[in-house]
């Protein structure tokens, strides 16, 4: 009985920690990549960088879009580094 007794406190700081920590933080990360997923030509982008830019390219295959970060630069960007999409554009219309 003593040791249940001594295993109860463990498994409440577990609990708080899950619904304080852990759980937001997987649902940040899911929200992250269903952002990144739905990245369309046109889109204005924030990096984890800080360098802002516009969608030119966006590489199904790869894990990869391109950016243009001024009139005539193109860079190449890891999607995982996209912090935000500042402007959405619309979707076509059929």
């Amino acid at each position: 009985m003593q040791g249940i007794q001594s295993l109860v406190p463990l498994i409440l700081i577990f609990g708080i920690m899950y619904f304080l920590l852990i759980r937001p933080q997987q649902k940040k990360l899911k929200e992250h990549q269903l952002m990144v997923q739905a990245l369309r030509r046109g889109d204005q982008i924030i990096t984890q960088g800080g360098i802002m830019g516009k969608v030119t390219k966006v590489k199904d295959d790869s894990n990869e879009v391109e950016v243009e970060i001024a009139a005539g630069v193109n860079v190449r960007v890891v999607r995982a580094t996209i912090a935000t999409v500042v402007n959405k554009t619309e979707p076509a219309k059929s």
